[in-house]
């Protein structure tokens, strides 16, 4: 089956392109700043593509570097196939790699639909075209040389046409992606991982009853599973409006829920995790006909928080293409590509962007096109960042003094507290871990959930620090010489299973489990068997009963920081 919503929006991209203003303008910085509800919020136009500094970026959500900058990609670029660039947070563009130079075959890669992802290796990304195959690829970017190193090229057994942004997990050690189709017999998309060497495994092939069309970025949870969303499939025959997945780090997929028009119909944009657990997700077909914003439990029930054109008109906005994110309110943030109060230069709108709270009361915070000739952008398509500076930023794919896209910039009083972020999710004690922020130097103490670790200070906007032995999951504070900052998301300390003895036994014996990080353990297995009586004695000591049914295999913690397996096997005796 061939998917009805993907075909419309491969040519929506098509058309896009073609009526695209790639004519070589003298680059322009957009001056114009609107602010609404002036004690709240306040947008500006920071940068207005030219096609020579690229053109029409699409599902990219800009991520913030160790430098401070923000890094993002365009999908196309005047007579090349799209760009990799950095900029400034004031709007000053430099552009690190252009695809496609010399024309077919762009065996380097053409057309970046997604933006970048960024571990403590380095920028990585994906092209939706180009490569050997010429069915897209997985690069790697120095953002210092801009020199660029493909890592992957896709030949459609293995996935064909990535669109959405890699996932790295929850240490950073691993890259996780979706292709928008390619794979098995189904031909209905992948899901793989890639080491940041460039050790590629495709994981899993779609074939319509778990999903079709992945075009969703995975996200890494908390309990060690990758949790996604398919544009379509699902049901007994694949006929579904798409699924909610689980994936574990293995590659094995379990469809958790089937999405029913009225409800959720075609994915978009990216899974997030709450800080209650629970998932989040958009949609660009359900409800309406316009899109949704879903919640998703972890055993899979679905509620609608919002649906989109709910208003006359759709004011409210419509077709949320691009990935939410949390807020350092607890909000989540977002962006549609269509709808909005502005209409003159969009026939459906000219797109939104929009503030949502975990209960579902939606506020629109900015409708593009709100200046003349649309000079503050339009249609945005992808997702915002949160620098840690506390300012949200974004791209347009349309608008701007040129007609060819913006980034701009957005303020919101609520969430405007500077933060500090580590690249990585989880990390073992011991472990070195890079943490980004502003106004770093001189900095005092960093202490991981109220412990003290040695750190060094690497610049202004970045500093490493080693996971004490005694840390515990919870909140990371950097105390510098301007303030206090702390992380806007928990790290998690992952545990460690060194020995348990007994190494046998029948079902009843007590066993002792030694290990690092324990504190908090939530359950205990036994190849799989949860244990019914397990014990904290202490962060390195956790004392479990083999449970009735359990037989020889490993044994497993999991804490709130992920789970830990041992290496060597427990016997179950008669």
């Amino acid at each position: 089956m061939k998917s009805s919503i993907l075909t419309a929006l491969r040519s929506t991209l098509t058309t896009k392109l073609r009526s695209s203003k790639m004519a070589c303008i003298v680059s322009v910085f957009c001056a114009a700043t609107a602010i609404l509800s002036p004690a709240q919020t306040k947008f500006t136009s920071l940068l207005s593509f030219n096609g020579n500094n690229g053109a029409n970026p699409h599902f990219v959500t800009l991520v913030q570097g160790q430098d401070g900058q923000l890094y993002g990609t365009t999908m196309v670029s005047t007579g090349s196939g799209g760009t990799v660039f950095k900029v400034t947070t004031g709007g000053t563009l430099t552009t690190l790699y252009t695809f496609c130079v010399g024309g077919e075959p762009c065996l380097d890669g053409a057309q970046p639909n997604a933006g970048l992802v960024l571990n403590a290796n380095g920028f990585y990304g994906t092209t939706m075209n180009g490569g050997i195959d010429s069915d897209g690829t997985v690069f790697t970017i120095n953002p210092s040389s801009g020199e660029l190193t493909t890592l992957h090229d896709f030949a459609g057994t293995d996935g064909a046409n990535p669109m959405v942004t890699l996932t790295a997990s929850t240490n950073g050690a691993t890259l996780y992606g979706t292709t928008s189709i390619g794979g098995g017999i189904m031909n209905d998309g992948t899901v793989f991982q890639i080491s940041s060497a460039g050790a590629f495994s495709s994981l899993h092939s779609f074939v319509g009853t778990d999903g079709e069309y992945p075009n969703v970025s995975l996200v890494a949870a908390s309990n060690g599973n990758l949790y996604g969303a398919t544009l379509e499939g699902g049901s007994f025959d694949g006929s579904g409006t798409g699924t909610f997945y689980q994936m574990t780090p293995a590659g094995v997929v379990t469809p958790l829920h089937t999405f029913e028009p009225a409800q959720v119909a075609g994915s978009s944009g990216a899974v997030i995790q709450g800080k209650n657990g629970n998932f989040y997700g958009t949609d660009i077909g359900g409800g309406n006909g316009a899109g949704t914003i879903y919640e998703v439990t972890p055993a899979g029930e679905v509620t609608v928080l919002y649906t989109f054109c709910s208003l006359t008109d759709c004011k409210d906005g419509s077709t949320p293409y691009g990935a939410m994110i949390i807020g350092s309110d607890g909000n989540f943030y977002g962006t549609t590509y269509a709808g909005g109060t502005n209409t003159t230069e969009c026939n459906a709108g000219c797109g939104t962007l929009f503030k949502i709270t975990p209960a579902g009361a939606l506020t629109t915070i900015y409708n593009f096109c709100s200046k003349a000739n649309c000079a503050d952008g339009s249609q945005p398509e992808g997702g915002l960042l949160q620098d840690t500076n506390g300012t949200f930023y974004g791209t347009t794919y349309s608008g701007g003094t040129n007609g060819l896209g913006t980034i701009y910039s957005l303020s919101v009083s609520t969430a405007q507290t500077p933060f500090v972020q580590p690249l990585q999710k989880a990390a073992n004690t011991g472990a070195k871990v890079t943490i980004v922020g502003n106004n770093l130097t001189g900095a005092t103490k960093v202490l991981f959930n109220g412990i003290a670790a040695a750190f060094t200070v690497i610049s202004s906007t970045e500093i490493t620090a080693i996971v004490p032995a005694s840390a515990t999951t919870g909140t990371i504070t950097v105390v510098t010489p301007s303030g206090t900052l702390k992380t806007i998301v928990i790290f998690y300390v992952t545990p460690q299973i060194k020995s348990f003895t007994p190494t046998s036994g029948p079902v009843g014996t007590e066993v002792t489990i030694t290990g690092v990080s324990l504190t908090g353990t939530t359950g205990v297995t036994f190849d799989g068997v949860a244990a019914t009586t397990f014990t904290v004695v202490s962060s390195t000591k956790v004392t479990a009963t083999v449970p009735a049914e359990a037989k020889t295999g490993k044994i497993a913690i999991t804490t709130a920081g992920g789970t830990a397996t041992s290496t060597a096997s427990f016997t179950v005796t008669e």
